[in-house]
């Protein structure tokens, strides 16, 4: 059995170092806004002030709405003592982080920072809510991007290795072609010069990514570019060689608006945020002096 006590700890410097990592992330991003100078009354909004930076009372009664939701008895006053004894503590964490310089020397906190100014500047992107309207003009302006891949149904002959030499089980895999492309029934040409396919090709209507799965790349780009009723040359397979046979084929679509709104409303929030942080991260570099070697190794 662990020690009760020691967990409790641990679990204790776990929510502290969450804190440490975002709060400097929001500090050195200058999200957190700047607090009053030392000495300086605690001003409304806040409960406490720690080296002039002030604790706000909504961070404080959020975590006071967490701990109740936890508890089947009202909150005493220990109770909130104790969130604002984690509040402070947390504070003066993120101060003396910054004060060490990790934001610049610790890697994880450099991410965590560069992941909380993107997510501050996307998320307010996102959030915004596009009308019909605004969703319909940009599902018109970028059908290409919503537009479904065609599909094809295809035939395969399996010609695989046996006792024969590589020459002969090419020849054989030839003849398929040449039968099939002479107009002689499919299944008779593969039962003649054809082997049992371990994992067959579906009789269906399948999208170019699901029919690379079985017949591989360069099988499925060959099968692709014939007419209906066209047929593959031999295509190597390693142990032997596959024919295959377009047998039909549904031409590229866009689906109708209301069939995919809500796609046509994500990928435009997902593109809001995208913007948004390009223009964030010019505006940046814009008001920044950067400067770059002329020469790099």
């Amino acid at each position: 059995m662990g020690d009760p006590e020691a967990g409790r700890n641990r679990r204790a410097e776990r929510v502290l170092l969450a804190g440490i990592v975002a709060g400097l992330a929001l500090a050195a991003a200058g999200l957190a806004g700047s607090g009053p100078g030392p000495g300086e009354e605690i001003p409304a909004g806040a409960v406490a002030l720690v080296n002039g930076r002030a604790i706000l009372e909504d961070d404080y009664r959020r975590l006071l709405a967490g701990l109740a939701a936890d508890r089947r008895t009202p909150l005493e006053p220990e109770d909130r003592r104790h969130v604002l004894d984690r509040l402070v503590e947390e504070e003066l964490l993120v101060q003396r982080g910054l004060e060490l310089g990790l934001v610049r020397s610790d890697r994880r906190v450099r991410g965590e920072l560069v992941s909380s100014v993107i997510a501050a500047v996307v998320s307010e992107a996102e959030s915004r809510e596009p009308g019909e309207d605004e969703l319909r003009r940009f599902y018109g302006e970028n059908r290409d991007y919503f537009t479904r891949p065609g599909r094809a149904r295809v035939r395969e002959i399996l010609v695989r290795r046996g006792g024969e030499g590589p020459e002969a089980v090419r020849a054989r895999a030839q003849e398929a072609v040449r039968r099939l492309s002479a107009g002689e029934p499919f299944d008779a040409v593969a039962a003649a010069l054809g082997d049992r396919s371990p994992v067959p090709v579906p009789d269906a209507l399948l999208p170019p990514a699901k029919l690379r799965e079985y017949l591989g790349p360069t099988a499925t780009l060959r099968v692709l570019g014939l007419e209906v009723g066209g047929v593959t040359e031999p295509v190597s397979t390693g142990s032997g060689y596959r024919v295959v046979q377009l047998v039909e084929r549904e031409p590229p679509f866009v689906p109708p608006f209301e069939e995919i709104e809500d796609l046509v409303r994500s990928e435009w929030r997902r593109r809001a945020g995208d913007g948004a942080l390009r223009s964030y991260l010019e505006e940046l570099r814009r008001r920044a002096d950067v400067r770059v070697r002329d020469s790099l190794p």
